[in-house]
């Protein structure tokens, strides 16, 4: 038995491959629990839904080869594997040498895969398969992988999948195709399980959040340096943002305008940390009309913190210092950053 928890989830199932070599009958089985990740192959063929591809990776959970072909060449009957242990389940490798005439298998190798030992699942068990299966080619050192790209489901009522024309036999007995060599041949099995996942991560767009405008006032703006000033963070939605901006100016700005930036930074504790999404009405406030200078801004912010996004030229500095236009008053400014939308990430089932 593997060692990865039982589940009755998905599992990829792939792959049976074939060598040959030696005159008389052996037959003999490996079982391997190498995965196989990287797959360097390439499309040969594709016709009703079944694809036929070539890997440089051999099979990872069983393989069976068969030393002394032509002793069996003729026959009928099928071939039963070991039982092998795969992604926490019993299998048994089922092979059709001849074809498996109630399968559509004449003038074809068939082979299937069978759960075994299902007695101690639990009643109404169901296993989600992805199977494939291999012929190994020793002449060009790769495996055909066979797959229709189905999901094949394995219960009580079918407990066995394959397929009945894994290999036409033209192309398997032909020596120049280099399926067989020194009357050899190989077949394997490739199980991987993928769990249906039981939770998504959830993005949802809020329109005018609770607590979604923040006031900043600076005094003694006269005084200011040349340097790049910022608010308290203020929490909105599951974030942190500050405001920010140089009185001297920043980028084409400078030194003609004042420039204004929202930052994002980090996270409320338990929040998903992902890129978030905030719009927001950015303000130079009129503080003797409702005249205000407001530009809007909209972005993905990424999870990193100090990520600022906004405008250089929120007011010309000579707007701003014409005191009877009315920004700034008794040497201070106020700026608001309305939070018109932000973006919240939740974990929550399917």
């Amino acid at each position: 038995m593997d060692s990865q928890k039982r589940s009755l989830g998905f599992i990829s199932l792939a792959f049976l491959f074939i060598t040959c070599s030696s005159a008389e009958f052996l037959i003999r089985q490996v079982t391997e629990g190498r995965g196989t990740e990287n797959n360097s192959s390439y499309n040969l063929q594709a016709n009703l839904g079944v694809t036929r591809v070539l890997r440089d990776e051999r099979p990872s959970s069983k393989i069976v080869t068969i030393a002394g072909y032509s002793v069996i060449k003729e026959r009928t009957e099928l071939y039963e594997s070991s039982v092998f242990g795969a992604v926490g389940y019993k299998w048994r490798l089922v092979m059709y040498m001849n074809g498996n005439k109630n399968d559509g298998g004449n003038g074809y190798i068939s082979a299937y895969v069978r759960m075994e030992e299902t007695e101690s699942l639990p009643y109404g068990w169901e296993v989600n398969v992805d199977l494939k299966l291999f012929v190994h080619n020793p002449k060009q050192h790769k495996y055909l992988a066979v797959t229709d790209g189905a999901v094949k489901r394995f219960d009580a009522a079918k407990k066995e999948w394959g397929f009945g024309q894994l290999i036409a036999l033209s192309t398997f007995q032909n020596a120049n195709q280099g399926y067989i060599v020194q009357d050899t041949c190989s077949f394997g099995a490739e199980i991987l399980i993928v769990k249906p996942a039981e939770q998504q991560e959830k993005v949802t767009f809020i329109s005018n959040p609770p607590n979604n405008v923040f006031t900043w006032k600076i005094l003694r703006f006269s005084t200011l340096e040349d340097k790049f000033y910022y608010s308290d963070d203020f929490l909105v939605g599951d974030r942190y943002w500050r405001l920010g901006f140089n009185p001297k100016g920043d980028g084409d700005g400078r030194p003609h305008a004042l420039p204004l930036y929202l930052y994002a930074q980090g996270f409320k504790p338990n929040a998903v940390e992902t890129n978030t999404w905030g719009a927001v009405n950015l303000r130079l406030k009129n503080q003797r009309s409702s005249n205000h200078r407001q530009l809007y801004s909209a972005a993905w912010y990424p999870i990193r913190s100090g990520y600022g996004v906004g405008v250089n030229n929120i007011i010309l500095q000579k707007d701003l210092k014409d005191t009877s236009k009315g920004y700034l008053v008794n040497d201070a400014i106020i700026f608001e950053a309305e939070m018109v939308k932000v973006s919240v990430t939740n974990i929550v089932p399917v």
